[in-house]
């Protein structure tokens, strides 16, 4: 198993560095050396100050740090409220994320429904863009990651701002026809 095995994760997300963009790989030799060859010729190297700090980081484990476990605590909570209430705007399909720092809401029931303008509803990037004029809030589409029916819905703000921003899109949805 373990000659078939790639492990591929990065520090921004796994220990709070986001921005850093250091990612790492761990399998057998023959498969990194392929990936090296491949790696080596798209990207650049990283900077020593952003593998020094990496460094640090992955020689603590989480639970050794309590900033990262109230961190990690905070955004339970935020993840928690924003799946509660966008649970509670009707049409919306929530899934509890785990280890993400966004909801991926499936959107489908809105696409092909009417603005107050007239506007037809056709995609994803409709709705995001109709959320953005209507409600003020900046969401992703999700066929940028791959499913045009869902939209990517961050909560790495301050749970005031996740809270606002669901009822802003709470109050946007509703005015569709």
């Amino acid at each position: 198993m373990r000659d078939r095995v790639i492990i591929i994760n990065g520090v921004s997300k796994g220990y709070a560095m986001t921005g850093w963009r250091l990612g790492y790989s761990a399998s057998n030799l023959m498969i990194a050396q392929a990936i090296n060859k491949i790696q080596g010729q798209i990207t650049s190297g990283s900077n020593s100050v952003t593998q020094r700090a990496a460094i640090c980081a992955m020689d603590r484990a989480p639970k050794d740090v309590p900033e990262m476990q109230q961190m990690i605590e905070i955004f339970r909570e935020r993840r928690n409220l924003l799946v509660k209430l966008l649970r509670q705007i009707p049409g919306l399909k929530v899934d509890l994320p785990d280890g993400a720092f966004y909801v991926f809401p499936d959107i489908s029931h809105y696409l092909g429904k009417k603005t107050a303008d007239g506007d037809i509803l056709a995609d994803d990037n409709a709705l995001c863009m109709y959320l953005l004029k209507e409600a003020c809030v900046a969401l992703v589409p999700g066929s940028s990651f791959g499913n045009g029916k869902c939209i990517r819905f961050s909560y790495a703000t301050s749970t005031e701002k996740v809270a606002e921003a669901a009822e802003r899109v709470a109050k946007a949805l509703a005015k569709l026809r």
